[in-house]
């Protein structure tokens, strides 16, 4: 059977949008100390963008 081709349009998008709040949270002194909430949104979003989840 094959398997039908998924879209993943929509994670790339989460993935980019994760990763510049990242990226701006290692910037700014003051939120650098909750960079670890964004991490799980950036990798998430990435894995599901690969399609690896």
């Amino acid at each position: 059977m094959e398997e039908a081709q998924k879209s993943t349009g929509k994670y790339w998008i989460y993935f980019i949008i994760w990763l510049t709040i990242l990226v701006g949270m290692l910037c700014m002194p003051q939120f650098r100390q909750f960079f670890w909430l964004a991490l799980p949104g950036t990798v998430t979003s990435f894995a599901k963008a690969m399609d690896i989840i």
